[in-house]
Formats: C-alpha cells, sequence, structure tokens
C-alpha cells in the first residue's frame, strides 16, 4: 500500500533531534526522578539515622535548657544559629544527596544540560483550548490512568508491608518510649525503601514508554527528510555558483603560476603541468602548476595568454602530475627528460631550432603512468 502523503514513518534526523532538544523537547521521566529522589533521600536517612535522631535529641536539649546567663542577656538570633547548627549537618547531607539525585536522572536519560529555548516564550501555552485539548485528550487520559495505577500500586505495596509488620506496631505499646521509637524508624524507612523500590519498577515502565512517545513526535515524512538534506547539501543553484567561484579562484592562482612558468608540457588534453625553471635560482625544475581536466584548460589557455612555450610530452606530463608536487622540485628521476625539454625551449627562442627539432623523450619505467596513475610497463 502506497505511503500516505506527509505520513511520519521516518525515524528523525541528527539535526532533527539536535533542534528539539535546544527548544527543551528532551527524553524526561517524572517517575524516574522521583524513584531515585526518593532512593537517596531514605538510603540517607537510613545511613545517618542515629546521627539525626541524635542531632536533633541534642537541639531539644539544648532548646528547652535556658540558663540566668541567657536570662540576662538574651539574644535570640545567636541561640537559634546554635541550634540550627546542631541539625545543618545531617540535612545537608540529606539535601546533598537527593540534589545529586534529581541531577543523575536526566544525565542517565542523556538530556543533562541548560538549553535557553526551553525559555522561551510559546504563545500556544496560553491557548486555554490547547490546554483542555492536553487534558481531556488521549494524553491526558492516558496521564489520568498511569497516576490512578501508581496510586494503586503504591498502596497496595505499602499496605502489604505495615501488615506484614502489624505483630511488631501491636507490641510497641508494651514496650518503653525508646524502643518504640527506633521500632517506628526501622518500619518507616522498610516501608520507605520498599514504596521507592516500587518507584523504579514504575519507572522502568516509563522510560521506555518516554522513549517511544518521543520517537513518535520527532519522526520525520520522507519529504521533510528530503527537504532536510537538501538545505544540508545546499541547492542546485547554491552548489553551481560555489564550483563556480572555486573555479574563479583556481583559475586566478593558476593564471599567476603559468606568468612565471618557463614552458607548459601537455597530455595533450587531459593533463597539463606548468614549469619553471631560472639559471643561478632555481636548484632544479620547479612545478608552479599541475592540474587535470578544467585546471588542464585553464593552464593551456593561460600559456596562449602569456606566451608560454607550450609542448605536448603525454608520457612525461603525466609522469610529473603524479609525482611531484606544486611549487616542489620534480622529481629527480626525471631531471634528464625535463632538462632537455628546458634546452629545446631555450633554443627555440633564441631561433636556434624549429619545432621540427623537438627531441624524443625516453622516461624511466618506474615513473611512467597512464591517465588512472597506474604505472604502465614499455
Amino acid at each position: 500500500m502506497a505511503e500516505t502523503a506527509g505520513e511520519k514513518s521516518e525515524k528523525p534526523t541528527a539535526k532533527r533531534l539536535s533542534e528539539a532538544a535546544k527548544n527543551g523537547d528532551i527524553l524526561q521521566s517524572k517517575d524516574l526522578a522521583t524513584a531515585m529522589v526518593v532512593m537517596a533521600g531514605i538510603a540517607t536517612l537510613a545511613v545517618m539515622g542515629p546521627e539525626y535522631v541524635g542531632a536533633v535529641r541534642d537541639m531539644l536539649r539544648e532548646g528547652l535548657r535556658i540558663t540566668p546567663g541567657e536570662i540576662q542577656s538574651f539574644a535570640p538570633g545567636k541561640r537559634a544559629a546554635h541550634l540550627a547548627a546542631l541539625v545543618v549537618m545531617p540535612v545537608a547531607a540529606i539535601l546533598a544527596t537527593t540534589f545529586l539525585a534529581a541531577v543523575a536522572a536526566p544525565a542517565l536519560l542523556g538530556s543533562l544540560g541548560f538549553r535557553p529555548g526551553a525559555f522561551a516564550f510559546k504563545a500556544s501555552k496560553l491557548n486555554p483550548g490547547a490546554g483542555l485539548k492536553r487534558i481531556f485528550g488521549p494524553q491526558g487520559v492516558m496521564e489520568l490512568i498511569k497516576s490512578v495505577a501508581k496510586v494503586v500500586l503504591l498502596g497496595a505495596i505499602g499496605w502489604w508491608l505495615m501488615w506484614d509488620r502489624l505483630v511488631e506496631i501491636r507490641q510497641m505499646g508494651k514496650s518503653g518510649i525508646v524502643p518504640a521509637f527506633d521500632e517506628i524508624g526501622n518500619i518507616f524507612i522498610m516501608v520507605s525503601l520498599g514504596l521507592a523500590g516500587a518507584l523504579f519498577v514504575v519507572a522502568g515502565i516509563d522510560v521506555p514508554a518516554q522513549i517511544m512517545q518521543r520517537a513518535k513526535r520527532l519522526n520525520m515524512s520522507k519529504q521533510e527528510v528530503k527537504d532536510e538534506y537538501k538545505e544540508a547539501e545546499g541547492s542546485g543553484e547554491a552548489k553551481g555558483a560555489m564550483r563556480r567561484r572555486a573555479a574563479e579562484v583556481a583559475s586566478g592562482s593558476v593564471r599567476k603560476a603559468v606568468s612565471e612558468a618557463s614552458v607548459i608540457l601537455t597530455n595533450p588534453t587531459h593533463f597539463a603541468v606548468a614549469l619553471r625553471y631560472r639559471p643561478g635560482v632555481d636548484q632544479a625544475p620547479v612545478v608552479l602548476a599541475r592540474g587535470a581536466d578544467e585546471i588542464a584548460r585553464i593552464i593551456r589557455e593561460s600559456a596562449g595568454e602569456f606566451s608560454v612555450p607550450v609542448l605536448q610530452y603525454p608520457e612525461l606530463t603525466r609522469a610529473i602530475y603524479f609525482t611531484s608536487r606544486v611549487n616542489h622540485v620534480i622529481d629527480e628521476r626525471l631531471f634528464l627528460a625535463v632538462a632537455t625539454i628546458l634546452a629545446f625551449v631555450f633554443r627555440i627562442e633564441n631561433n636556434m631550432a624549429t619545432q621540427m627539432d623537438r627531441p624524443h623523450i625516453d622516461l624511466p619505467e618506474d615513473v611512467r603512468f597512464d591517465a588512472e596513475g597506474r604505472k604502465t610497463q614499455g
């Protein structure tokens, strides 16, 4: 069956995911964050419970004890600070662990970071119709079902844990105050850890659901993927303009190089190299420009403009093209062949020879190449 026009059947591209994250549309799970914060807080209480209870006891003892000196010079601010200092460390430990847990939750989902786009003003959020649609629409109904299910699950687990300790709860009335408080603390920690574990079970269901919902929300149609590809690659006109600009830049540098050349060697059409040799300045012939196809055409045309001699030596041209670099001397294996060419050009310029006297060049077998750059034999 043919795909419906505009159907979002394609996975989101990296660019789509990046833009969504910048705008605040990130993978997040409130259930995972809640589970981690609750578990971190309860675990800290379980570990530091005795210290916390001792700190509260000391604060109450100090708060209820008033000395004659304190009555004579009563300083409520100083006294309050002293009492708060007794419990600040246990409270700070709980706050620190819960804060770290709150930060770790988005970090586990790869969503940690500050995104200014998430704070941008969006008029759609002020639309009452859109708000009612979110509340009473399919998404709102789904959230309501999830909330009811979580309440039922947590309530059932809490009831079961309390019922399991019913005997201990009944016996607390027969024990002293201190043992009763210890038992209450143990029951509280146990029930809280059980509920925190249940929250992780809920988070284990919510995280995959959030991943699927976000993927569905960010899915793209085939047309959107094509449009994004065109935008990334640039339109045909833009690419054509870039190629023309590159050709103009190359043409300018090639023309300048050819203007200083002593001779141009060609293939005759596919390759061209511009060589310079100035006695007393250059230790050996230097490659000023080299190119194939379009660049070779520019070299040949520039040679005519600056009246630089052009000679057709296909094998030698290919050998220089594949063994030398621009602004470097030629390969030493080609010294003899190029020296013979330069000597012939000198004789032509001084009317000591004609084109009929053009020398034959033999190259070593290890510098003979075909048009693809593969070495040839014979």
